[in-house]
């Protein structure tokens, strides 16, 4: 069974998430800007890339290595040309967290942003027991009102994630990531239209 992200445009999604009325782009590519200097890593793996939006904070400084894994391969297309400055550096995979989990790399962090609502808890604690990193960095949506996908002229790109979306609560990914020994070190809120909000949270091993 093909996975749904596998048939929404690249062009739809983006452009729906950057929407006035949405501010979903803008406000992820401010808070991995953090996420990507807050820890001492020299390699990390994005889960759930798509057209590597915050890749521009990356520093060939600080990395070496930075994995992008997504489903969708015409994603993973577009963002090795638009990041074409950090070849050698910037590692593309195709991978299907739900069947090909053991396919990812080891990493000193992962980074999982509006990810675990599309692959369940369940399937997350496998990615990250495989990527094996000593910190996890997430990013949730929290939904006050109306449905988990903003009003917009691309509202029915989306219509085929119904049928794997998964609303995430931070008290149930706290337990989650504790069962695999991962604690919380580190929550942030940042305000969204709509009645909807980003939550970070960090993890350490």
């Amino acid at each position: 069974m093909k996975n749904p992200w596998e048939e929404i445009s690249l062009s739809d999604y983006e452009n729906h998430m950057r929407l006035d009325s949405v501010m979903q782009l803008q406000a992820m590519n401010e808070m991995m800007k953090s996420q990507f200097n807050d820890y001492s890593v020299t390699n990390i793996m994005i889960l759930g890339i798509a057209g590597g939006n915050g890749l521009e904070h990356i520093s060939k400084d600080k990395f070496e290595k930075v994995y992008g894994v997504d489903v969708n391969s015409d994603y993973l297309k577009e963002t090795a040309h638009r990041y074409s400055c950090l070849d050698g550096i910037l590692n593309c995979l195709c991978i299907d967290l739900i069947n090909e989990t053991d396919k990812l790399p080891k990493a000193d962090m992962v980074i999982a942003n509006l990810l675990i609502e599309y692959i369940g808890y369940e399937c997350f604690q496998r990615a990250v027991r495989q990527a094996d990193p000593k910190y996890v960095s997430c990013m949730i949506q929290i939904n006050s009102e109306g449905n988990w996908v903003s009003e917009s002229p691309y509202l029915h790109a989306f219509d085929v994630l119904e049928q794997v979306h998964h609303q995430i609560e931070v008290h149930t990914l706290e337990k989650t990531m504790l069962e695999i020994g991962y604690h919380t070190i580190k929550t942030l809120e940042y305000a969204l239209p709509n009645g909807k909000k980003f939550i970070q949270i960090d993890f350490e091993r």
